[in-house]
């Protein structure tokens, strides 16, 4: 991600809003070519300093009108966290300073060619220094500044696939950059509210959830300490959390940011129309291959009145949610969660039982294969068992027996 000093955005503060620097295809169409530029210095530049190859992509960007410092410096960071550098942290390379220095010190003045007056070249010395500690003059000067940061050498070059990729890490990093200030986010998601959920679990972000009319959820983010005082720490965060959303489909977003030494409240809007792309892949539609082969053997057509939705909905109780794996819909406005149980640790079948149990209060059904039941905890949980493949006969049993519960 980049730092804040990388951080370009327009704000405007009679509306409130704030828009983070992007590159759209028509206006910005010659950096393309410059992305591809850029990515063959790194590519080529084993063994470069990181100031050289800095250099390099500012020559790149130099004459490209209205191309502000931040955003080569912005390049040269995407750039740089796709890279591994040489570095020395263990001293050695001021102790080899020390070395070179006191010994360089008994040449002293050294010129570049030698004359009547200054006899000591910059080159014999060199090498006189270099046989007197048995390396090669290049073999020092690798290694003379390996401490400092921008003399670190480059040693590999992961890349972006192609250039493309390049410029939309670009745009999706400044927006990141713009959540820095962040302290709340709310998301509006029709889809994937699964890996939406996880990923906001995993970068810390606590979650409040509520319906909206039209089958999704409104899900606010924030951290531990905003909802006592207004603070930022957790804008970094959000901004983890950003790609994961990206790649998931149907939302849309809004970040409450403040900005600037008076603390000025800005918001920014975000939605999957937008056309920002993530580097992570979008979400797998199924977590095994017993729920893909389930999921298609049903259609997507109702069966006996029963229409099936992938994650269809979320259940949440105070800050604990769960998201089952299917939803049953009946045409007479019935719903009822479906939870497939696998192959599983006794750790993982412990923790799915503490679950299920707490809600249980809510029309559930289990589908749990055989040779699991055994070790799931007895529910007191309508329950189809399965061996290799899930029968739709079974399962529409039993979502006719809860239906008749249910009337």
């Amino acid at each position: 991600m980049l730092t804040r000093e990388h951080a370009i955005a327009d704000i405007d503060f009679r509306r409130g809003t704030i828009h983070p620097d992007r590159l759209v295809r028509g206006v910005h169409r010659n950096y393309l070519a410059h992305a591809e530029r850029m990515l063959r210095v790194y590519s080529r530049g084993a063994g470069e300093t990181r100031r050289t190859l800095h250099r390099r992509i500012h020559d790149i960007l130099a004459d490209e009108p209205d191309c502000p410092t931040a955003r080569i410096d912005a390049f040269c960071k995407l750039l740089d966290d796709a890279s591994g550098y040489r570095k020395d942290s263990s001293g050695r390379a001021a102790k080899l300073r020390q070395q070179v220095f006191a010994l360089a010190s008994q040449y002293h003045p050294l010129v570049q060619e030698p004359d009547r007056f200054f006899e000591h070249g910059q080159w014999q010395v060199k090498q006189t220094i270099a046989k007197q500690l048995g390396r090669t003059w290049q073999e020092i000067d690798e290694a003379l500044f390996a401490d400092v940061f921008e003399f670190h050498r480059l040693e590999s070059f992961t890349g972006y696939e192609t250039p493309p990729a390049l410029l939309s890490r670009y745009n999706v990093a400044q927006v990141q950059a713009a959540l820095y200030d962040a302290t709340r986010l709310t998301i509006w998601a029709s889809d994937d509210f699964k890996t939406i959920l996880r990923y906001a679990k995993l970068a810390h972000l606590m979650h409040r959830i509520q319906p909206f009319a039209g089958g999704g959820y409104v899900i606010s983010l924030d951290g531990p300490a905003s909802q006592l005082r207004a603070t930022r720490k957790y804008g970094v965060n959000m901004a983890k959390f950003l790609p994961a959303l990206i790649a998931c489909s149907d939302w849309r977003m809004k970040a409450e940011i403040v900005t600037g030494r008076k603390a000025w409240q800005v918001r920014l809007e975000l939605s999957s129309d937008d056309g920002l792309n993530s580097h992570l892949p979008p979400p797998d539609q199924f977590d095994s291959e017993v729920e893909r082969a389930f999921a298609e053997k049903w259609g997507d057509e109702p069966r006996d009145g029963w229409l099936l939705v992938r994650e269809g909905q979320i259940l949440f109780d105070k800050q604990t949610v769960f998201v089952p794996d299917f939803s049953f819909r009946h045409e007479s406005g019935l719903e009822v969660a479906c939870e497939i149980v696998g192959f599983w640790t006794p750790e993982y079948l412990a923790a799915k039982s503490q679950t299920l149990t707490r809600f249980s209060r809510h029309p559930l059904l289990l589908v749990v294969n055989a040779l699991v039941q055994e070790q799931l905890p007895t529910l007191q949980l309508p329950t189809v068992t399965y061996k290799s493949a899930i029968k739709i006969s079974d399962v529409l049993q039993r979502l006719n027996e809860i239906s008749a519960t249910q009337a």
